[in-house]
């Protein structure tokens, strides 16, 4: 991701340095300790065991179905895929609102897309069903409960990809 500043000599472009920017964030905020970032040594990815044309596929996105979870709670669930909403909502998180928005849902789950490939037979199905995960900043919460608990759903509705999408 870029953001443009301006200069003497007009406008630069620069990378976001996330990494630099969360560390100052939590070091102005007080915390004992600086953020932790996830260390993922293991890649829990493998290669499919059917033909595309015969997976079943759903999505796990980070944003708050609109009106079904309270924000505080920030806990994971599952939703029928026929009541996915227009919006998700976003408002709580930390993100730069003016550089991008959320209100075109199909430019970050693409559904009709989807549906539209297995209508094709590109992929077997769409699940029944989608799944949210907060954005956890507690990675004891998402790897002992969230986590688990989408598994455990995924391998309910006999899913084989999952398309996760982070906002």
């Amino acid at each position: 991701m870029q953001y443009e500043y301006e200069t003497e000599g007009g406008l630069e472009n620069e990378p976001v340095k996330y990494i630099e920017k969360t560390r100052s964030y939590y070091e102005a905020q007080g915390f004992d300790r600086a953020y932790k970032w996830a260390d993922n040594a293991g890649i829990p990815w493998h290669r499919l065991s059917k033909p595309l044309s015969e997976c079943n596929v759903t999505f796990i996105v980070t944003a708050v179905p609109d009106g079904t979870i309270p924000k505080l709670s920030r806990q994971g669930g599952s939703f029928a895929l026929d009541e996915m909403p227009d919006a998700f909502r976003t408002d709580e998180l930390s993100w730069d609102k003016q550089a991008t928005h959320t209100r075109d849902r199909e430019s970050y789950i693409p559904m009709v897309a989807l549906q539209q490939l297995a209508e094709e037979g590109v992929i077997g199905s769409v699940s029944a069903r989608y799944h949210f995960v907060p954005t956890e900043y507690s990675q004891s919460n998402t790897l002992n409960s969230d986590a688990p608990a989408i598994r455990d759903a995924c391998l309910a509705d006999e899913v084989d990809i999952a398309i996760l999408v982070p906002l």
